[in-house]
């Protein structure tokens, strides 16, 4: 069986241009992790969307730009992100457990240690799903520069996943001819197709993503990138079905026998 962190980009949890969650999506990804959960799999969710909780629960009428602003607001969404999974995933019989991280506890051996007891120890539970978010009220470099796309990498590193999936709004990465790549060895031949993502909520853009798939290959960690508009991406993923784009590291660890 697997372990899997699954990262939750803002727009696909969210609605009204990020002012609110979306309450269908939550139902279905947490329809969805359950079933994995089920099968035996280990599940870790790494979640944005505190920000559109925030703008929501404090009566915003658009997201803010400033950085005590975006603070405030993931301060005042967060129990509510957690809410709306807790609720989600009730109907299956499966709790939430929330860990706020930042880079610097990771970095830090002891508190890296502690974080990595405090998930085993879930996963020993075998009905309780991580939920991780970046400690926005004290660092801010996720709310800058990427989603919580490097920290995904990050918690799959420290967890020892096998696979990593980055869930967005793209079906996966897209070549010149806007053709997408359905799988690719390593990043070093795709940095290419990057292209400069503009949008109110294009915290990094693919770039991001790109940089936390190679940190997670360097571990070797399969990783992909899935459009989270589409149902079952996920299990069609480990199925061996063509969605997404697929990165496989160039030195391949056994990530192929865990699939489902």
């Amino acid at each position: 069986m697997a372990r899997i962190v699954i990262k939750f980009w803002a727009g696909v949890l969210s609605r009204s241009g990020g002012r609110a969650l979306d309450g269908r999506q939550f139902r279905r990804f947490a329809s969805e992790i359950a079933s994995l959960v089920k099968d035996g799999n280990s599940c870790v969710i790494v979640s944005s969307a505190a920000i559109a909780a925030g703008v929501h629960m404090l009566g915003l009428d658009e997201r803010p730009a400033d950085l005590p602003g975006k603070q405030a607001c993931a301060a005042a969404g967060q129990p509510e992100l957690m809410r709306m999974y807790a609720t989600a995933f009730k109907r299956h019989g499966i709790k939430v457990a929330q860990l706020l991280l930042t880079h610097d506890d990771i970095d830090s051996r002891m508190r890296r240690q502690n974080a990595s007891n405090t998930i085993e120890r879930i996963f020993q539970t075998r009905n309780i799903v991580p939920v991780i978010n970046e400690n926005d009220t004290v660092a801010v470099e996720e709310l800058r520069f990427g989603d919580n796309d490097r920290l995904s990498a990050e918690v799959a590193q420290l967890v020892n996943a096998n696979l990593l999936f980055l869930v967005t709004s793209s079906d996966g990465l897209m070549d010149s001819e806007g053709q997408r790549i359905t799988k690719v060895r390593g990043v070093s031949e795709v940095w290419q197709y990057v292209r400069p993502e503009k949008g109110e909520m294009s915290v990094g853009g693919m770039r991001t993503k790109l940089q936390a798939v190679d940190f997670a290959l360097s571990h070797g960690i399969t990783s992909f990138i899935v459009d989270g508009r589409k149902a079952a991406q996920i299990s069609a993923a480990l199925n061996g079905e063509d969605v997404g784009t697929e990165f496989l590291p160039t030195s391949r660890r056994e990530n192929e026998q865990v699939r489902t």
